[in-house]
């Protein structure tokens, strides 16, 4: 079981690592490029944010449950790790509501647009939601704590962070099924309903252009079929990595006073939560596939930043005794101008 741990344990920290730079780089590359700083962009910001939070607080702390029977993280630690996680949760689904609620008034209600799309608008939104999440959470953070559990099978008893106590019956089930309503049935349907409206507007103004229309006409048609797929991609990735999650959390609650210990719980447990720890890392390369533009900046912030360092390792004291001892060697010099000229090429890239 140690070296089950350890191999699930490195697969968080893959997760958390290509998470962490795709994230971190997205909210880069929006926040320095005026040129693509939309709202539907401006969400996606808020959206990876709360990705990175859930990667940098959460991850490594279920990562640990592979590795020791034991809570490591204490009552408090207990408290507000399922509240961060559950706060992440809620910013990632309503986001994607709120994209969907975006691309259905670009779309279906375009004249609507202007009134809503100022800087100010967006942020308070995006502010909105995370309050709303945090608000949510609390729960989260007032029942969790540490409870002993028995298995039955071998008399053995344990000590770890439970939602809520196991000595109750309806508060288990109550709270998961409004989870699962709240976090996921009811912002889907949502979305769902916007995503109706908007392929039918789609193949409505499809139908209408003619054959040799106006370009600009075609071209954003286009545009906003483009955004409203990315959307859509966005919305099915959250949808099919955090529904195991979900399934698992009912099923536990039906199951609350009992500890199962079957290898297939315990295989569609480490599943289900890989997966939805996945989702967290899989918008900015989705993002990347489907958008040029944002493939583009992407690029140039990546290139940059590994500029930057090599830049930081370059002026540390060996490599600069040896760009001393290059001025008596001509390969050395070579050497030193590539690395000059490297310079000047990032310095090009980035502006």
């Amino acid at each position: 079981m140690w070296y089950t741990g350890v191999a699930i344990a490195s697969v968080y920290g893959l997760i958390s690592v290509l998470g962490l730079i795709g994230n971190i780089t997205l909210i880069k590359t929006f926040c320095s490029a005026k040129s693509i700083r939309n709202v539907p962009n401006l969400f996606m910001s808020s959206l990876a944010l709360g990705d990175v939070l859930l990667l940098v607080t959460c991850a490594p702390v279920d990562a640990s449950r592979y590795l020791t029977e034991e809570w490591l993280f204490g009552r408090v630690g207990c408290k507000v790790i399922p509240f961060i996680q559950l706060t992440s949760v809620g910013v990632s689904v309503f986001t994607l509501t709120a994209l969907s609620a975006d691309r259905y008034r670009a779309i279906v209600k375009p004249l609507d647009v202007q009134t809503s799309n100022n800087t100010t608008s967006i942020v308070l939104r995006a502010a909105l939601i995370w309050l709303i999440s945090l608000v949510l959470a609390i729960p989260e953070a007032i029942f969790s704590d540490l409870q002993t559990f028995n298995i039955t099978s071998t008399n053995e008893s344990f000590v770890t962070c439970a939602p809520y106590p196991h000595a109750e019956d309806l508060h288990p089930k109550i709270h998961s099924i409004a989870s699962f309503l709240i976090f996921y049935i009811i912002p889907l349907m949502v979305i769902s309903i916007y995503y109706t409206f908007i392929a039918r507007s789609l193949m409505r103004s499809a139908s209408n252009l003619p054959v040799e229309g106006n370009m600009h006409a075609r071209r954003q048609v286009e545009s906003r079929r483009c955004l409203a797929k990315t959307v859509l991609v966005f919305v099915g990735l959250f949808a099919v990595c955090w529904l195991p999650s979900h399934i698992i959390f009912i099923y536990r609650s039906y199951h609350y006073s009992e500890v199962d210990t079957s290898l297939v719980h315990f295989i569609c447990s480490v599943v289900a939560r890989i997966l939805a720890f996945t989702n967290s890392c899989l918008n900015p390369f989705a993002l990347y596939l489907l958008s040029k533009t944002f493939k583009k900046q992407f690029d140039q912030q990546l290139c940059c930043c590994c500029h930057v360092i090599l830049k930081h390792s370059s002026q540390s004291p060996t490599h600069y005794n040896t760009r001393v001892t290059s001025v008596r060697s001509t390969h050395h010099s070579m050497a030193s101008l590539s690395m000059i000229n490297g310079r000047q090429v990032c310095q090009e890239d980035c502006v």
